[in-house]
């Protein structure tokens, strides 16, 4: 056991439960060694027992719980035993298969008992009481995490089974479980059971960007600027073509050119609009998997993951690839899919076509607000006048209770996220209702569901994934362009909503078969990745030969832009800061909240200043005097502006929840100083009362600190003779645009404020405009995009970026400006593929400001770091082994 501190596991984000930390939270939960309590699921509506092991009301405990952090543990060794007392388990026990070794303390015969259940959740046996004896305290201290296989064929009294313990990364904390096993004489040895393996999958080279300066004269005063065309832009600008460096194929999709062979379904009778020849292989895609059928019998197939296979003494059997689960039971196959086309391929059109021609029932749409219209239009403007579709938009305050039999006089009903999750979920509670209801959603066996944005339900653990999940249906779909955005944890929640059997619905079996095998670079969790997405996903690129668009040419600049003197001199200010804060960090390792804090606000304030010294005129430092006490604050008046206003910083920074790392939801933040999503510390709230991250009390949701309403301010302020840099070269490039009589362009701003300034010049040089932003309801953003489709006049949109990339059509305009940058590119991706999408007729040009020997610069490098990893899409580290790129290891790049 020498060897175990050399050891190290990449960082893999796969954290869903209530506990899930930080590593400064997750350091701190490591050196406690009393027993974690069971947190009640919220999970629901999968297949799984009658009998099932996650009911709060049972008291079976597992050692790899929902909420186990991935990265929190390294590979110990493995321990070589048997399960006993299997004389009344008749299932099939293959070699390799995938099992679950879970706590039972409230055995009578043995409370230190030691379950060990199929991938069902069926009973298999238990482990021998003397091993029991040793390993049921490390359990229930959380000190192991055990992953178990069967390493042998049952016996008429027991089976082989091979245990691989787990232990913490920490060191300190590791070398103190080694002599806990030396005292206990626990001992830990090497692995000899043989599991197959398969080949690597070579990867693809992958391009690199070529980076290069362009210059503009600078100087303390602002000279005239001359009426320049867009040439002068275009001789003056790095061309820029991002989606060379990805080569968006991703290997796991099935290739080109067998998605180039699919079969092609007949065009709908009923549909107005021709499908082209793609989304008619779509739809035969979709109707086919609306309707899988197992392999017969003597077939070689396998469908979702499932084979058929002779199992010795048992006849014909079925074998999950995965997890190597027999049964003799014909199991239960998902319905529907992941339709993950790019956008603007029509993933809307083929649904509908979907619903023409699958039969009778009624279908539920769930879709962002933002969204919801369009759904109702394109059903309009698609279906033929006679076939027309009986539309339900149940939405809003208005809406009744309806029952299962008035959903069934629609052909189509509308709903949003929200709505679904409060009909889920009863006011003031955590615990979703039981299904089905009298009334509501959940009343109704629906005929599909179809989740547009579908990635909204990434984090299994948020009310809208088990609202979702809970929903019937006889068919389920996942409408998304991105359907892995952060982690493979990402693809596990689709899973489970889509209904997949065989064990990867259970969060514990998805971990143990791909998630830490991927985070090793294992080929065989490789291939089984591979089995999945090219079972439930279809995904086709706009730059795909056979998809053949014919879309008008996109060009991408990044145009550079010199700092005025007087502006250097408050950005050099504010790096001068933020060095010093990265030289405290290395040296000092200070990684406290509060020193985070200071590190976004300082990033923040560059990015800002970048933009117009105005929008950081108001420093966040100057409001931190009032929160250096250590722990939680009182709540007072002024306190809470100050929480109000940090909150707003991590809102702006796009930062992400402590608990879940996913991209804030709900933010608020505590009296502690800590930033979550509701939903995440609400419920931690109720099952521990303190701060996940410094442990300080947090008594009931009262010391919940809610954001600053958003409002959209017409009369900011503004010396509108003080423009900046940035704002100068925008207007130049607005003017020499505007030569052409036909274009229209879209700004895009992360920064509502930054917005508000653009228009404020907009007035001053007469240039009719219109804006959509978060501050605005639903129909005012329709209104929006109605004119700039609809008046010639009308040839600007100022759009912030957090709405605009998701659902919308902008091809009225031919040209976007990304006015500033942020290191997740696949946000302004889709901002882009809004304009340059199917539909859109005129050449698009795309303009990426940055300001030169600025943070902006450095901003584009790690996008184009991040955007050679998409390539390998589903693996959580790189091709050269080193771990993902953490938070914090993105602002010290940008600070450097």
């Amino acid at each position: 056991m020498s060897n175990l501190g050399k050891r190290s596991v990449p960082w893999v984000i796969d954290l869903t439960g209530d506990e899930n930390l930080r590593p400064q939270a997750k350091q701190a939960r490591l050196n406690r060694t009393s027993a974690t309590q069971p947190r009640p699921s919220q999970s629901f509506g999968s297949s799984q027992s009658s009998q099932s092991l996650n009911s709060p009301s049972q008291t079976v405990r597992g050692s790899c719980q929902e909420d186990n952090e991935v990265s929190q543990w390294l590979y110990m060794g493995a321990i070589h035993d048997k399960i006993v007392g299997i004389r009344y388990y008749d299932g099939v026990a293959t070699t390799g298969e995938q099992v679950m070794v879970k706590r039972e303390p409230t055995n009578i015969y043995d409370r230190n008992a030691i379950r060990v259940n199929n991938v069902e959740g069926t009973q298999i046996g238990h482990i021998p009481r003397v091993l029991a004896t040793k390993l049921a305290p490390l359990m229930d201290s959380r000190t192991i995490v055990i992953e178990a296989i069967l390493a042998g064929r049952k016996t008429g009294y027991d089976c082989p089974i091979l245990l691989k313990i787990y232990g913490p990364a920490d060191p300190t904390s590791r070398q103190q479980l080694e002599a806990m096993l030396r005292a206990s004489r626990l001992y830990i040895g090497r692995e000899y059971i043989t599991v197959p393996k398969s080949a690597n999958i070579p990867l693809p080279p992958r391009k690199q960007s070529k980076s290069q300066g362009s210059s503009q004269p600078s100087s303390s005063q602002r000279a005239p600027v001359p009426e320049l065309g867009i040439q002068h832009f275009v001789k003056n600008s790095e061309r820029f073509k991002p989606r060379d460096v990805e080569k968006l194929v991703e290997e796991w999709g099935v290739g080109e050119d067998a998605l180039s062979k699919m079969p092609m379904a007949e065009q709908p009778t009923k549909l107005k609009a021709t499908l082209l020849p793609y989304q008619r292989q779509g739809l035969a895609w979709m109707l086919e998997k609306e309707n899988p059928v197992l392999p017969a019998v003597g077939s070689k197939d396998i469908v979702q993951l499932w084979k058929r296979s002779q199992e010795r003494g048992c006849g014909s059997t079925f074998q999950n690839i995965a997890t190597q689960f027999s049964t003799t039971t014909a199991p239960v196959l998902a319905r529907g899919g992941i339709l993950a086309d790019d956008m603007g391929l029509g993933k809307t059109l083929q649904v509908i076509s979907v619903i023409l021609e699958g039969g009778s029932g009624t279908t539920l749409i769930v879709a962002p607000v933002s969204v919801m219209s369009n759904w109702a239009q394109q059903m309009e403007r698609h279906v033929k006048k006679e076939n027309a579709l009986k539309v339900l938009t149940y939405h809003g305050s208005s809406h009744k209770q309806m029952t299962c039999e008035n959903f069934k006089e629609y052909d189509v009903v509308i709903t949003t996220y929200g709505m679904l999750s409060s009909e889920c979920f009863p006011r003031g509670t955590k615990t979703p209702r039981e299904i089905p209801t009298k009334k509501g959603l959940f009343s109704m066996n629906w005929a599909r569901v179809v989740l547009d944005e579908g990635h909204t339900i990434r984090n299994p653990s948020t009310k809208a994934a088990v609202a979702a999940t809970g929903l019937l249906s006889r068919s389920k779909w996942v409408l998304t362009g991105t359907p892995i955005v952060n982690t493979i944890k990402d693809l596990y929640s689709m899973l489970k909503y889509l209904g997949i059997s065989g064990g990867l619905e259970r969060l514990e079996i998805f971990n143990a078969i791909l998630t830490r095998p991927l985070a090793q670079g294992d080929p065989k969790a490789e291939l089984i990745l591979q089995s999945v997405m090219r079972t439930m996903c279809l995904r086709r690129k706009k730059d795909m030969k056979f998809v053949d668009l014919k879309l008008p040419e996109l060009s991408e600049y990044v145009h550079r832009i010199a700092f005025r003197r007087d502006e250097k001199e408050k950005y050099d200010a504010l790096e001068t800061e933020a060095k010093g804060l990265v030289e405290k960090y290395t040296n000092e390792k200070a990684k406290n909240g509060f020193d985070a804090y200071r590190h976004l606000e300082i990033l923040l304030r560059l990015r800002q200043v970048c933009c117009h010294w105005k929008l950081c005129e108001s420093r966040v430092t100057n409001l931190l005097a009032l929160l250096e006490s250590e722990g939680a604050v009182a709540l007072t008046k002024e306190n809470c502006a100050a929480l109000q206003t940090l909150l707003q910083l991590s809102i702006d920074s796009r930062d992400e929840c402590a608990i879940c790392l996913e991209e804030l939801h709900n933010p608020v933040i505590t009296a502690c100083k800590h930033v979550f999503g509701r939903d995440c510390i609400e419920r931690t709230i109720d099952l521990q009362h303190k701060c996940p991250m410094c442990r300080a009390e947090l008594v009931d949701n009262e010391c919940l600190i809610m954001p600053i309403e958003e409002s959209h301010v017409e009369d900011l302020e503004i010396d509108t003779e003080t423009k900046s840099s940035k704002t100068e070269a925008l207007m130049s490039i607005l003017a020499a645009s505007r030569k052409d009589p036909l274009s229209k362009v879209v700004i895009f701003s992360q920064w509502t404020s930054f917005l508000d300034i653009i228009q404020h010049q907009l007035k001053e040089g007469d240039m009719k405009y219109t804006r959509i932003d978060g501050s605005m309801p639903a129909h005012v953003r329709d209104a929006g995009m109605a004119a700039l489709e609809s008046d010639p006049d009308c040839r600007i949109l100022l759009a912030s970026l957090s709405v605009c990339s998701v659902g919308l059509n902008l091809v009225a305009a031919d040209t976007v400006i990304l006015a500033d940058s942020w290191w997740a590119p696949a946000i302004e991706d889709q901002a882009v593929d809004r304009v340059h999408r199917l539909g859109q007729k005129r050449p698009c040009t795309v303009w990426r400001l940055v300001m030169e020997d600025s943070i902006e610069e450095r901003v584009l490098e790690i996008q184009a770091e991040k955007r050679k990893l998409v390539g390998k899409a589903f693996q959580e580290k790189a091709k050269d082994g080193k771990a993902k790129t953490t938070r914090m290891g993105d602002i010290l790049q940008l600070l450097k």
